[in-house]
């Protein structure tokens, strides 16, 4: 089992990647699970973000620009929806074993607050998994790092860690 961090700012290509990584392993016959959290563009802008479980392709409303129904939970400027999360969270605490599980992000909320996708820190603590890949933003990468065996960490902005990445889990 290695797991390794993808890292950037807001914006840079994290899920894009993730995306790839998805795409080539399914294309190698690798089982893949996880969750990743497309963008919600409306009119050029993103209005907020979506959470995808990998293996079934099923889609929830995660979070919002503006406030919505259904989407009661305020975390910084976004306003987010506990069923969406509680939904992912039980994805995420049956998709091991798999050749390569991606959690696409974990933040604040579990690695500071102790909520959200706990189960997704279980499995990528405990697996198994041949590969991991978990998106941390780069504020929190060291807080990643005290409670996640992170065996390297891959920034996003960086081509040379991109493709190191793609080969290091598509292999």
């Amino acid at each position: 089992m290695t797991l390794y961090a993808l890292t950037g700012p807001r914006g840079a290509g994290k899920t894009t990647l993730c995306q790839r990584l998805i795409a080539q392993a399914k294309r190698a016959g690798c089982d893949v699970a996880g969750v990743i959290s497309p963008a919600v563009i409306m009119d050029g802008q993103r209005a907020g973000f979506d959470v995808e479980d990998i293996r079934s392709g099923a889609r929830r409303g995660l979070g919002r620009a503006s406030p919505q129904p259904g989407f009661s939970l305020s975390l910084g400027r976004w306003f987010v929806n506990p069923s969406a999360l509680a939904w992912a969270n039980q994805i995420l605490s049956c998709c091991c074993p798999c050749d390569l599980l991606i959690v696409d992000e974990v933040g604040p909320l579990e690695l500071v607050q102790g909520d959200g996708w706990t189960n997704g820190l279980v499995a990528l603590r405990t697996g198994p998994y041949r590969v991991a890949v978990v998106v941390v933003r780069p504020e929190l990468l060291e807080t990643a790092r005290a409670v996640l065996p992170i065996a390297a960490s891959f920034d996003v902005q960086q081509q040379a860690d991109r493709e190191r990445l793609v080969a290091q889990c598509c292999r």
